[in-house]
């Protein structure tokens, strides 16, 4: 397939068509919010149950006291510790296992622009099959590089913006990473100002949810995929 870009679309735009997409599934949003946290707090307590995290963090938020160098020689300490590179283990899985959960609203959206009824069971559309496999490997391929890059902020929000367009692409166009990467990177550098106000939107709403009302935060928080595909959709065109 390829792609091409037609003329510039405007902020307002995209942000109403992905409020469009994202209003028109709020019992899709809320049971994906269920799934993806009733699978990811049971694993966080279970493995706390047997690692003791949460009791460990607390002995060490009480060096606070003593200031910013002892609680940091202290959370160092317990970093380094085999129980919390176990744990860490586990919930990074954890995490990287319900990323494909995310790819379903893809499909649902496109059913929406069909005029299909979409149906609970596309929410599971990214564990389908081998492409589960393609999935998770470029999460895990996205995920380290976060993580290396988070703790500068900018370099992490460049990085999201890049990739932004990687799954859709995989998703609707069957491309490779590389392929979507390269595509993708080509279209920052075309709509940067659209993609980057569109990210921060995204992240603001995402979690305002819980920020405002806890339980809110189970309808917001998959915003982010209708952001992606309400860019998409508008950035990109497909052809056979």
């Amino acid at each position: 397939m390829d792609s091409k870009y037609p003329q510039k679309p405007g902020l307002d735009f995209i942000l109403k068509q992905a409020f469009f997409y994202w209003n028109k599934t709020l019992v899709f949003q809320l049971m994906f919010s269920i799934m993806y946290f009733g699978i990811f707090l049971t694993v966080f307590f279970m493995c706390d149950m047997k690692y003791g995290i949460i009791g460990e963090f607390n002995e060490v938020g009480k060096y606070m006291q003593d200031g910013m160098k002892a609680y940091m020689e202290q959370l160092n300490k317990l970093v380094a510790t085999e129980n919390y590179q176990s744990f860490s283990l586990w919930i990074m899985g954890t995490t990287i296992f319900l990323y494909p959960l995310n790819l379903g609203f893809f499909q649902i959206y496109r059913k929406m622009d069909a005029g299909e009824k979409p149906e609970l069971s596309d929410l599971f559309a990214g564990y389908s099959g081998l492409n589960f496999f393609r999935y998770v490997s470029y999460y895990i391929f996205w995920y380290f590089i976060y993580r290396f890059t988070f703790p500068t902020i900018i370099l992490a929000i460049a990085w999201v913006s890049i990739t932004i367009f990687v799954a859709p692409m995989m998703f609707f166009m069957n491309k490779t990473i590389f392929e979507s990467l390269s595509l993708s990177f080509k279209a920052m550098k075309v709509y940067f100002l659209e993609i980057i106000v569109c990210v921060m939107v995204a992240v603001i709403f995402k979690y305002i949810g819980f920020a405002l009302l806890f339980v809110g935060g189970l309808f917001t928080f998959p915003f982010w995929n209708a952001v992606i595909y309400s860019l998409y959709k508008t950035i990109f065109s497909e052809k056979t």
